[in-house]
C-alpha cells in the first residue's frame, strides 16, 4: 500500500486519513501535510490510522511535534481507527497518556463537542 494523506472537514473537526507505513521515509511528507493543514486553519485534528500498516519512532516524533504545535494554538489532536499493531506502539511508548484513541469518528465528534461546551 502506498503512503497517502487525505483530509476533510466534518462538524468542526479536520479528519486526516493516513494510509500505508509511517516511517523514516514517509515522516517528512506527513509532517509537511499536517503543517499545511494547520497553516490553513485546521486546529482540531482527528487522525484516522485505520489504514496505517506500520508506525516507527520517527512517525511518533512527527505526531508528538504536531500535537505540541496544536496545543500551543489551543488546538487538539486525537486518533481513530487504530489497529492492534499501532495501538501496541502507543501503549508501549506510553503515548496513550497524552493521545486520545477513539473507536469511531462519531466518538471523536462527541468528545470534541463535550470538551468545547
Amino acid at each position: 500500500m502506498d503512503f497517502a494523506v487525505e483530509h476533510r472537514v466534518e462538524q468542526g473537526l479536520t479528519v486526516v486519513k493516513i494510509s500505508g507505513e509511517i516511517d523514516v521515509f514517509t515522516s517528512p511528507r506527513l509532517r509537511e501535510e499536517l503543517l499545511g493543514i494547520i497553516d490553513n486553519g485546521g486546529l482540531h485534528l482527528v487522525i484516522d490510522l485505520g489504514e496505517v500498516t506500520f508506525l516507527d519512532s520517527t512517525g511518533l516524533g512527527v505526531l508528538v511535534g504536531i500535537y505540541h504545535r496544536l496545543r500551543a494554538r489551543d488546538g487538539s489532536m486525537s486518533f481513530m481507527g487504530v489497529n492492534d499493531r499501532v495501538r501496541r506502539v502507543f501503549h508501549v511508548t506510553q503515548l496513550t497518556k497524552i493521545f486520545v484513541l477513539h473507536r469511531s469518528l462519531e466518538d471523536a465528534i462527541a468528545a470534541h463537542e463535550a470538551h468545547a461546551s
